[in-house]
Formats: structure tokens, sequence, C-alpha cells
């Protein structure tokens, strides 16, 4: 007995442009027009077209939607800094999420690049500016980076994190107000009796490590002692360093602005060896308003910027850039945080 054969079954086919537009009962080229950022599309026949996506399950040709607008629907997140930065700082990853976030509503994939070294940059440089991304955020830039004139010269849409220094009339970007944010916890700190302020600055070679650097002198004035004055690399381990030059060079320091948490983490432990009491001894503030203030001990008082705020206006802007606009430069205000360690 000969069995039967069963039918033979074909893979369900993709719903098309086609379906869509019968489903919403408009024309295909209404449907494309949606698709391709709804320009000239009435309200009703916009959700119309979404409702029938929905229906037949309908999902965007990304390859076939690049070769019609000439955009990749993506964007590089671009960190100027080495990979165990990003797991050490939460400022960062704070910047990524909320930058990811602005993006989807978009619907835009976040690419997420580190570039250590300035090989690296020049090497990114020249990926980004191949057509692969629509533009780029750039992190933690540092001066003499080649990556801003690489990008900017090969006319991809660009916004830094901070001051691009060097670029700062080429190129859009989204700042906190560093030296005003410096300049409140300088005078902070004189208002409840301390005299002796020390700084331990970030890099200068970064535009928060500069513009931090100058509220503080601004605030300390003319009687600035340059013995009360070092630097930092925005790590813990640097900051604990920085603290110990610091202890040496002025021992009767009873106060002391730290241009990052994270720094001032660092010098919360070197004061703790040194066996000096905070506030007690000596007063330490902060700036980020990180998670890594909240958990220290004591907790640490800090300026805090708006990441939030930040990550969005790096994506309206980049998003302008995209569309033609005119780079733009945005200056959010930072804020005072008083806690325990002043």
């Amino acid at each position: 007995m000969t069995k039967a054969r069963e039918p033979r079954r074909h893979p369900a086919r993709r719903p098309t442009i086609n379906d869509v537009a019968a489903a919403a009962g408009v024309s295909r080229g209404t449907v494309s027009r949606v698709l391709n950022g709804g320009r000239d599309v009435s309200p009703a026949s916009h959700e119309a077209v979404e409702r029938a996506m929905r229906k037949t399950g309908y999902v965007v040709n990304q390859h076939a939607r690049s070769l019609v607008t000439q955009r990749s629907g993506s964007v590089a997140f671009v960190l100027s800094e080495p990979q165990d930065r990003l797991f050490e700082d939460p400022n960062f990853n704070v910047l990524l999420h909320g930058c990811t976030q602005a993006l989807a509503q978009h619907d835009i994939t976040l690419l997420l690049t580190l570039a250590s070294s300035v090989e690296d940059r020049k090497r990114l440089g020249r990926y980004l500016a191949g057509g692969h991304v629509d533009g780029a955020l750039l992190v933690s830039t540092h001066s003499g980076s080649p990556l801003i004139p690489e990008l900017l010269g090969r006319g991809l849409p660009v916004v830094a994190c901070g001051k691009p220094l060097g670029y700062e009339r080429q190129a859009a970007y989204v700042a906190a107000d560093d030296r005003d944010g410096a300049h409140q916890m300088v005078s902070y700190l004189r208002s409840i009796g301390r005299r002796r302020i020390a700084t331990i600055s970030g890099p200068l070679d970064t535009p928060g490590g500069i513009e931090r650097l100058a509220g503080y002198r601004e605030a300390v004035g003319a009687d600035g002692d340059p013995a009360l004055i070092t630097h930092g690399d925005y790590t813990r381990a640097g900051g604990e360093q920085a603290m110990q030059r610091l202890l040496e060079q002025a021992p009767d320091l009873d106060a002391v602005f730290v241009a990052s948490d994270l720094m001032a983490a660092g010098a919360l432990n070197a004061l703790q060896r040194a066996g000096k009491r905070v506030p007690d001894d000596i007063a330490v503030g902060g700036f980020d308003d990180s998670q890594v203030a909240t958990a220290t001990q004591p907790p640490l008082t800090t300026i805090r910027q708006p990441y939030t705020r930040i990550s969005a206006e790096m994506v309206r802007l980049l998003l302008g850039l995209i569309d033609g606009y005119s780079p733009a430069a945005v200056i959010v205000p930072t804020e005072l945080v008083v806690r325990e360690s002043a």
C-alpha cells in the first residue's frame, strides 16, 4: 500500500509593503513615505499604516531603506579611554544608557566603540567616516585627538560631550558648566570656614580638567598657593596618589576639591591611611554626583552633572546635524549637593 505523499510546506511569506498598503487602505507611496519619515502624510493615514504594520507583522528591511535614504540607521558612541575605564567610571555607563534610550525613540541603533590610543583613534576615524554610521557622539575627548578633525573633515555629523578643545567653533557639543561648578564648590568650602583649600584637577588635556581648575583658581583668587594644586587622571588610584602628594606638599590643608567623585573616593582612602578625619580635619568635595558619591564613607559633598539632560541634548543636536542643521553648543548648569564629607 502506497503511503500518501504529504503536501510540501512552504515557509510563510514575509509581508510586503503592498500587504501593508492593502490592509491600511492607502497607496504604496503613502506607506513608503511613512517608512521614510512621515512627511506629507496625514495623521489619520500615518496611524492606519502603523496599525497595518502591526497587523501584518511587517518588518522594515533596513538594507533597502538605507539604499533609499542613504542612511545607516546607526550612530557611534566613541569613548576615547581604555576599556577598563568604561567599567570603573559609572558616568560613562549613565551617558551610554541615556543616549541609547534617546536614540531608540527614533529607531536608531547605538554602537559602542572604544579608542584608547592615537592609532586606535586614527583607525576608528577612517571607519566612521566610511559611511558605516550616520553620526558620532564623542565622549572623553582629549586635546590633540585626531578623531575630531578627521570626522569633521569628512563631513560626518559629530557631537562632543564637553568642549572639543581647539574645535569649539566647528563642532557641536554639550557640556556641564564645569567652571561654575568648581567655583560653587570652593565657595561652599570657604563658607564653612575652610581656608587652606587644595584641589586635585583632572587631566589638563581634557575640557573638564581645564575648566574645573580654572573655576577653582577664580574662587581662591590671587592668594592661591601652587602647593595646594596637583593633578590626577580621573581614576580612583590617581586620586589616591594625588592626595598623598598634597599631604606632603601642604600638610596644613583643611579642605580639598577633587575634580571627580572617583578620584575623591581614592583621596578618601589616602586620608584615612594618613589618620585624617573627614570632615573634621579635612573636608572633601567631589564632582559628578555619580553612584560613587553615595557609596563612600562618608558620602561625598559634590557637584551634580545632569547626565540625563546631557545625553538627551547630545542626541538632539546630533539628529539636527544629520538633518542638515548647523553645529550648536549647549551648556547645562550644575548643582551643589551637600553630604557628610564637607
